[in-house]
This record gives structure tokens, C-alpha cells and sequence, in this order.
């Protein structure tokens, strides 16, 4: 997409996070990369007011956190910049508050494999990052190593991280993640739910790959 295009679809996406039930007002944040240019929601700004316009550019090698735009970017800045500029392969970052993977968070409790689906995040589990106050440098060095060779990650105390290789595959990530934190909840709340072994998490990503899809396609059974 070209950077118009970019805008309108992280304006929708926004809209899409609170109309799905995985954030609530303007506590989540999304970006997108564009070129060498991170585009980010802006802070405190209610969804359905954003115009293109108001979506802040900032550059990706500066380290001073300079913006362009009318509003300041959102809060979270620092970690969506420092997850673009590490993973390459990454071109929208979500971040929000759901009620189930946050209560997970609280707890600091990662997402074990209590589904296959597991395996679209990358591995046999779904890490809880350390806590740190929002908006910090720490707060985004938890992030990064929480979601080392991982497609998603929770935050101790605040919420969780989707990625995507799209704007529509990080949404996906983000909802399936919140899926995963309700089931395994759920699970919980039962006692010792049985968790699947890395070689049966395995076998679900080679499925996976026998489908057909691209990478920034969410996959289907």
C-alpha cells in the first residue's frame, strides 16, 4: 500500500480493535511500517474522530523521538519503533488491552500450548513480559525479548503485543491471541488442563504450511 492507503487501514484497524471487544477507548495503539517511516495512532485521540491526517509519522533511524503531524504519537511509541526497526520481517504492530489476556498478564501467567493454535505465534507458548511503566525504554526491551523468534506477547500488569507480516494478519494474531487467553482461562479455572508437546506443536505448523498460504495469511482449518 502506498502511504495513504497505509493510513485509512490503520484508522479502520483502530476502529476494528474496539468494535471486536479486544480494547477498550483509546488504551490500544497500533502502527504500520511505511518505507523508512513508522506511522502510529496518535495518543488520546477518540478512533472515530481520526483522520488521515491526524496519523503521526516518525521516522525509524531517529532516536529523539521526533513526530510529524498535528497530534503527538501515541504513548507506546518507543516499543512499536524498537519492534519495526529489530524484526524486519514485521509490518504492523498491535497493541491493546483485552479483558483475558490481561487478567493473564496481571497474573503473569504466559499462554501455555493448551491449543494448536498456538503455533501461528511461533512457538510452544505465548511469553509474559516483565512489567515496566508504559511509555519507557524498559517497558520496550521486555517487549523485544519477550517476543524473540514470536509473533505475540503479553505485558505483566498492561495488556498484549500482536504482530503481523500485514495490518490484517496483526489484527488476526490479535484477536486469535485473545482467544487463546479466554480459552486457557477457561481451562485453568477446570484444573490442569493437558498442554500439547513441542513436536505436536510442530506437526501443526507443517500443516499449516501444507495449505498454501502465504505468511500473511491467517491460517485456516
Amino acid at each position: 500500500m502506498n502511504e495513504p492507503a497505509l493510513r485509512t487501514a490503520l484508522i479502520h484497524a483502530c476502529r476494528q480493535m474496539n468494535a471486536l471487544g479486544i480494547n477498550q477507548g483509546t488504551s490500544g495503539n497500533i502502527s504500520l511500517r511505511s518505507g523508512t517511516t513508522m506511522l502510529i495512532s496518535p495518543s488520546a485521540t477518540l478512533y472515530d474522530a481520526l483522520e488521515p491526517d491526524m496519523i503521526a509519522a516518525m521516522p525509524l533511524d531517529a532516536d529523539d523521538g521526533r513526530w510529524t503531524g498535528p497530534k503527538k504519537p501515541s504513548t507506546e511509541w518507543r516499543f512499536h519503533r524498537d519492534i519495526l526497526r529489530a524484526r524486519p520481517d514485521i509490518q504492523a504492530v498491535v497493541h491493546s488491552h483485552p479483558t483475558f489476556a490481561t487478567t493473564l498478564a496481571i497474573a503473569r501467567k504466559p499462554i501455555e500450548a493448551c491449543h494448536y493454535m498456538i503455533a501461528v505465534f511461533g512457538g510452544t507458548d505465548i511469553r509474559c513480559a516483565p512489567y515496566a511503566t508504559f511509555g519507557t525504554s524498559e517497558l520496550s526491551a521486555h517487549a523485544l525479548t519477550a517476543l524473540q523468534d514470536r509473533m505475540g506477547c503479553l505485558l505483566a500488569n498492561h495488556g498484549m503485543i500482536a504482530l503481523g507480516e500485514t495490518i490484517d494478519a496483526a489484527m488476526w494474531r490479535a484477536v486469535e491471541l485473545e482467544t487463546l487467553a479466554r480459552q486457557y482461562y477457561h481451562a485453568l479455572l477446570l484444573g490442569n488442563p493437558h498442554i500439547l508437546t513441542e513436536a505436536e506443536i510442530e506437526a501443526t505448523r507443517a500443516q499449516f504450511a501444507g495449505y498454501g498460504h502465504h505468511r500473511s495469511d491467517p491460517p485456516t482449518t
